[in-house]
């Protein structure tokens, strides 16, 4: 046997190794459990991949992104192959790894059952104890057309090879545009077939290596996201490096369903999504509405000390402006059908940017208006895929709290600096705290419109603006727009979920195409830089990010309903009413229970609208004119003089804090 020279890449340490050749990836390793695959020349590679001559290895551990990737994916071929072993006529769609899990879709006659997803998982333990080898094998499109040739949609995906990725989500994980490789399971003991998928891995050595795993749920989903192709069957699994992490996730996942706003909403009579108006349409209901009249209004007050200028703008326009704009050709598949109205076509407002471009451009500006601030809330529509409608947080119909800056280059340093630290102090005042930045640029796609020197320069000043912050940067490779790069805040919840919150855009294209200009302070004219903001995103999404983050209790000042009379007597309602008229004349939202309930059941339902304060008042508090406060943790305060108490709410409401 000949020698290997290869080096070993661990952290930052790095070893030179010299081994027999037909050593593989796992031999490097000792037989270390913890490292599931290894990155070759920054190519991920299965474990029994034979290193070669000046091969770079590094492992890569079930811990890390890459491994935990490789966990779900290989947990989703068991899955797989437990479903076609209890259900053998099934046929296989897509399986990739996703946040947090994974899942695969299947054409079955019968949609699956949560019965069902109890066998298949109990069929899942039993390959997982089998200790079935994933074994990987090249093949030419011939013949993994033969091999599969009971597999319709896998056919379909050996045909767009190259495209598939584009063509299908999560179908990347199974062909690309270089060869084609099916994963074959093969029984531990007699090295047999047990199952097969055509895939491009890597995987884990054998399902032995699968700690732990749980199938959550099954939901219909069309084949490649389309509605005009056949639905599929989709289940829906996490997988984890132990036992223990897979209990933290399912506890994560039982908080966080308490804390989903679709649930929240329908429990406080916030909002509603009633069908006659569509899918991923929401109205307000009074509560709802207060809510979101105080965040606007505070936002609004923050822009106006901040020097931005109020515009409206209509909801239609004619096709020519968005053409204008560039978003018809680049964004058309995101908004609604044309309505053709005088032979012209008219489409829904689906971003407020070519209007304001409109307000700037009626006329003549000077460089003397520059930096020109102007903010909407504008309401845009735009057509989600009934599949990925969730909510709030991804609706059809939402409002944008959207500014566009219009400025000199040289001013572009300091504007961009000033607005990100105004994105994240208002953000902190609705109380998230928790924050990184992502700075999402472009990539070799045609999509993206621009000279080079242009991207340069947008990415640079966003870079800039970014570090000042002190926070961590994550790079975005591919994910900035079409027309320039952009700066999104991404905010930690309570319980520790990534929401993107504002993004900011620096923009050279859509001045020249709507050929907007000022007179310089040497009379020439120049072309203005434009800078995109919105610092909620939308309403509708940030509402339910708060209403998720504070569980529904939101603080006194976003309260719909700021403090409740609770009489302990039908005798003390008047006087509980006097207080409320007073809090009222104060600014203060108070209402009194004057129900025919006891009062124990008025505290429960106070409770659980979440109320922040409930006060009391009986014979001793009438005669003392005071009160009796009861917190949200049940704690109470006794014989509080009725300004004093007043006093209370309204400092919590003007320092917006929770209580």
């Amino acid at each position: 046997m000949s020698d290997v020279r290869v080096s070993i890449q661990r952290d930052s340490e790095r070893e030179e190794r010299v081994v027999t050749t037909g050593t593989t990836a796992a031999d490097l390793f000792d037989g270390d459990r913890s490292i599931v695959a290894a990155r070759v020349g920054g190519q991920l590679k299965d474990l029994a991949y034979e290193v070669a001559e000046g091969d770079e290895v590094e492992p890569v551990g079930i811990t890390s992104q890459d491994g935990l990737d490789i966990l779900r994916h290989s947990t989703a071929h068991v899955m797989a192959q437990a479903v076609q072993e209890l259900f053998p006529e099934a046929k296989l769609g897509i399986g990739p790894p996703i946040k947090d899990g994974f899942y695969y879709d299947f054409d079955v006659e019968t949609p699956f059952h949560p019965d069902d997803l109890k066998r298949v998982e109990k069929k899942m333990q039993e390959i997982i104890k089998r200790g079935q080898r994933f074994s990987r094998r090249p093949v030419t499109d011939e013949a993994a057309r033969e091999e599969l040739a009971a597999e319709p949609y896998k056919l379909e995906l050996i045909g767009l090879k190259g495209s598939a990725a584009d063509a299908a989500e999560g179908a990347s994980a199974e062909v690309g545009a270089g060869e084609l490789t099916i994963y074959d399971n093969l029984d531990a003991k007699s090295g047999e077939l047990c199952w097969r998928d055509l895939c491009r891995g890597p995987h884990l050595p054998t399902t032995r290596n699968i700690p732990a795993f749980k199938l959550m749920r099954s939901a219909a989903a069309y084949w490649r996201g389309s509605e005009k192709n056949p639905q599929l069957q989709r289940i829906y699994g996490t997988a984890w490096p132990s036992k223990d992490e897979l209990k933290a996730h399912l506890d994560f996942l039982v908080e966080a369903e308490k804390r989903d706003h679709r649930k929240l909403g329908s429990e406080l009579d916030l909002f509603s999504f009633p069908d006659e108006l569509g899918s991923g349409l929401a109205v307000f209901h009074p509560k709802g509405g207060i809510i979101r009249r105080e965040m606007e209004a505070y936002s609004r007050k923050r822009h106006e000390e901040s020097g931005y200028e109020f515009v409206n703008t209509p909801h239609i326009t004619k096709a020519k402006l968005f053409e204008t704009s560039g978003h018809l050709p680049h964004y058309m598949e995101g908004m609604f059908p044309p309505m053709e109205f005088e032979g012209q076509d008219y489409y829904l407002k689906a971003m407020n940017c070519p209007m304001h471009n409109l307000i700037y451009r009626a006329r003549g500006r000077s460089y003397r208006e520059l930096p020109l601030r102007l903010f909407e809330f504008g309401t845009v529509y735009r057509y989600e895929k009934s599949g990925v409608v969730h909510g709030l947080t991804r609706a059809r119909g939402f409002t944008q709290d959207d500014s566009h800056i219009y400025c000199t280059r040289e001013q572009a340093p300091d504007e961009l600096d000033s607005l990100l630290t105004f994105v994240l102090d208002l953000l902190r005042d609705y109380g998230l705290s928790d924050f990184y930045l992502e700075l999402s640029t472009r990539d070799d796609s045609d999509k993206f419109i621009g000279s080079d020197e242009q991207w340069a320069e947008a990415t640079d000043l966003l870079r800039q603006a970014a570090e000042k912050q002190g926070l961590e940067l994550v790079m975005d490779p591919g994910g900035a727009a079409y027309y320039g790069p952009k700066i999104s805040v991404q905010a930690k919840d309570a319980i520790g979920r990534t929401w993107q919150m504002s993004t900011i855009q620096v923009d050279f294209n859509q001045p020249a195409r709507f050929e907007l200009e000022y007179t310089a302070a040497d009379g020439s004219r120049q072309q203005p830089i434009m800078l995109h903001r919105a610092l909620f995103g939308s309403i509708e999404r940030f509402f339910a990010v708060l209403l998720e983050h504070y569980a529904g209790a939101f603080p006194v000042w976003l309260a719909p309903v700021q403090a409740v009379g609770i009489p302990i007597g039908d005798s003390h309602v008047p006087y509980l009413e006097e207080f409320a008229a007073e809090a009222r004349a104060k600014g203060l939202r108070v209402e009194v229970d004057s129900s025919s309930d006891r009062m124990q059941k008025k505290i429960r339902n106070a409770q659980r609208a979440k109320t922040p304060f409930m006060i009391i008042a009986g014979d001793d508090d009438m005669a003392a004119g005071a009160v009796s406060f009861r917190y949200r943790d049940g704690s109470q305060k006794n014989g509080i003089p009725r300004d004093e108490a007043l006093a209370e709410i309204a400092d919590a409401v003007e320092r917006r804090i929770q209580v």
